[in-house]
């Protein structure tokens, strides 16, 4: 373990992660997207078909974006639900108003309007996209994606799967459990967990790659709250980018995914025929999807030079801020302010459906939690004062950690979304160089939504 002075002397990211455009160069290339958001049926199984998911371009996960590093994308977003809707671009350093965030960065989508979110792609990675209204219930509904941003590495590798896992919670007759949306219990303790385990919307998928050669395989998870777990049929399974970062190549045996998380992996299918990656979290281990290794390769490729980002030395003093997270079941949060009214914690509950809170206040998306000046170094001291795993993600930057998710990890990481469990204290330092109204938030989306939220302004 790394002390605390010795973390704040670490280096930060480079400046070609830490470096936004003020503004769009005309000279860039644009990539056009069209994404419509409507209520779409959708088959799980043989047995039956849900007629109430609420799907990106009629499609679970919605459309595949795919872009190459340093251009722009331009997304027509059409919202023909009968509710409001926004879209968040989870990873990306984005300009602020293109967040997503209703009622902080953009009016939210009113159904039958159209929205165009445009912003340039500076780093190269595994992202994804999905609603932020209401999100513990319209990402349950299905309204997501995936966004893969591309650079000279991926033209060496063979194929590229992206893994999009997911955890719905479905009624016995295959429909969306409707009645079970605001459950008390679930707000209050792990959020919603579900009972219908899919990869890409589909039960145990397989894929054909390529023989002798290099498959990167991108895993996104989805889900409104669980920890998801992958092992494989290969003895060691090589990571080489988590949260679209790249990382030094390391090996473990199997590998957490919180809500919101994304890890890639390179695959070597030199003398393989077949791998099988399961979902171990639970009591039975699940299957997850395959890999057919039957594609004929004219040209095998030999190696691939990974090259984590370049850091520089931090150059100030780092500013402390403090996020003492309290609340939920068997939990020590006895009184909090919400909109400025001092509560107990059963009135909270009972009165207002609040039952978590940062430094003693519960949040919403237009709760102020600091102001920092640009282009200053921050570190975010966070403590998990409960007793359930909280996913945190800050909008807009990525972030260093010292991890504890991996066992062959010595060294603080880059990420974006970080899982800490019940009792833990962390440090997320990084480069305040992003100008705007930044969410800090649970990725665990009932505890978002009922108060674990805010917003760090960068001035």
């Amino acid at each position: 373990m790394l002390s605390r002075r010795k973390f704040l002397n670490l280096s930060m990211a480079s400046l070609a992660l830490t470096t936004l455009p003020s503004k769009i160069q005309s000279k860039q290339l644009i990539r056009n997207y069209r994404i419509t958001a409507e209520i779409t049926p959708h088959l799980f199984d043989e047995k039956g078909i849900s007629n109430n998911l609420w799907l990106y371009n009629k499609q679970t996960p919605g459309p595949l974006l795919k872009t190459k590093q340093n251009e722009i994308i331009r997304i027509e977003f059409v919202n023909n639900l009968d509710e409001a809707t926004t879209i968040h671009w989870h990873g990306i350093k984005n300009i602020n108003k293109m967040d997503g965030v209703p009622y902080l960065t953009q009016n939210p989508v009113q159904p039958g309007e159209t929205f165009i979110y445009e912003f340039p792609l500076k780093d190269a990675g595994t992202f994804w996209y999905h609603a932020h209204f209401e999100t513990w219930k319209q990402i349950a509904k299905g309204l997501y994606g995936p966004l893969i941003v591309t650079n000279e590495i991926d033209q060496k590798i063979d194929d590229n799967i992206v893994i999009l896992a997911d955890d719905w919670r479905l009624n016995k007759n295959y429909q969306i459990d409707e009645k079970s949306f605001g459950s008390l219990h679930d707000w209050s303790h792990a959020g919603r967990i579900g009972n219908w385990f899919t990869i890409n919307g589909e039960k145990s998928p397989e894929y054909s790659i390529t023989k002798n050669g290099f498959t990167r395989i991108r895993f996104i998870n989805a889900s409104n709250a669980r920890i998801l777990s992958f092992g494989s049929s290969l003895k060691k399974m090589k990571i080489i980018a988590i949260d679209g970062m790249l990382v030094k190549p390391f090996m473990e045996d199997k590998f957490k995914l919180a809500p919101g998380q994304r890890i890639d992996l390179l695959v070597e299918t030199y003398n393989l025929s077949t791998i099988n990656f399961y979902e171990i979290s639970g009591k039975k281990k699940l299957s997850a999807f395959k890999l057919n290794i039957d594609k004929s390769n004219n040209a095998p490729k030999k190696y691939i030079d990974f090259l984590p980002l370049q850091e520089i030395p931090l150059h100030t003093k780092p500013k402390n801020l403090f996020i003492h997270m309290q609340g939920g079941a068997m939990g020590n949060l006895a009184k909090a302010k919400f909109e400025g009214v001092e509560k107990n914690f059963r009135n909270l509950a009972i009165e207002d459906k609040k039952f978590w809170a940062f430094n003693k206040e519960v949040g919403h998306y237009d709760h102020p939690l600091a102001s920092v000046r640009k282009d200053q170094a921050i570190n975010i001291e966070v403590w998990n004062d409960t007793r359930w795993p909280h996913s945190m993600h800050l909008h807009g930057n990525h972030f260093y950690v010292q991890s504890k998710e991996f066992k062959n990890v010595k060294s603080p990481i880059l990420r974006d979304t970080y899982l800490m469990q019940p009792g833990e204290k962390s440090q997320f330092l990084y480069i305040a160089d992003n100008p705007g109204k930044w969410l800090f938030h649970c990725h665990m989306l009932e505890h978002a939504a009922s108060g674990m939220i805010g917003y760090i302004e960068v001035l």
